[in-house]
């Protein structure tokens, strides 16, 4: 029986996913770092430390270390999507309704702890978590299911009392591999790709989400 609901943050809960790519080619530009949008494809599904060191390899470039750079792509989206962002359709709604049934609520993301504390206190929807993790803490970031195993065992649920609600598709295959439901809400753009077949159900939003799809 499921009694946890665990989200994932960009994409899902706020519409700060294709800010990534706009503060990732802004900081390259600006230390002459030579990426294109076509090389993300490179880096799909690494945390963004990953990311900046697979630039290091195979883009190096001289003055900032891979770290600085990573910390200056996420203060520049931490500060892009304040000023841009906005909370996506159905998600208070969704949050409040599990809050009122008594659902456990994690926040399980690839992004950065401090990102995510930013945004979730931004846009004040952190009073709904009852725990929010980071991959930072673990090993392997999405599609390796460890950041859901690890907020699952944090609010004391096992993998079949967990629901996934996950808009990426390393997302929907973390969840799954860690052998939890999981509902795909994939953006327009990406909404037909075939892969989110493995996912238990998909949706165009939150705001078609109701207790009786879990």
């Amino acid at each position: 029986m499921i009694n946890t609901v665990l989200f994932d943050m960009d994409g899902l809960l706020l519409d700060t996913e294709p800010l990534w790519g706009v503060s990732m080619l802004k900081v390259a530009e600006k230390h002459k770092i030579p990426i294109t949008r076509a090389k993300f494809k490179e880096t799909t599904g690494l945390r963004i430390y990953e990311v900046t060191d697979h630039w290091a390899i195979h883009y190096p470039w001289e003055g900032k270390t891979s770290k600085e750079v990573a910390d200056e792509i996420l203060d520049d989206i931490i500060a892009s999507s304040k000023n841009s962002g906005r909370i996506l359709d159905g998600v208070e709604k969704t949050l409040q309704l599990l809050r009122k049934h008594k659902y456990k609520i994690g926040l399980a993301s690839s992004s950065p702890k401090h990102m995510i504390d930013a945004l979730v206190e931004h846009f004040d929807i952190a009073k709904y978590f009852d725990v929010i993790t980071s991959a930072d803490v673990v090993e392997m970031g999405k599609p390796h299911p460890a950041v859901f195993l690890y907020s699952a065992k944090e609010l004391g649920a096992k993998h079949n009392e967990c629901l996934v609600l996950e808009d990426s598709v390393n997302g929907v295959i973390a969840g799954k591999a860690a052998r939890m439901k999981v509902i795909a809400i994939p953006d327009d753009l990406h909404f037909d790709d075939p892969r989110f077949s493995i996912a238990d159900a998909k949706l165009k939003s939150l705001e078609d989400f109701d207790l009786g799809m879990i």
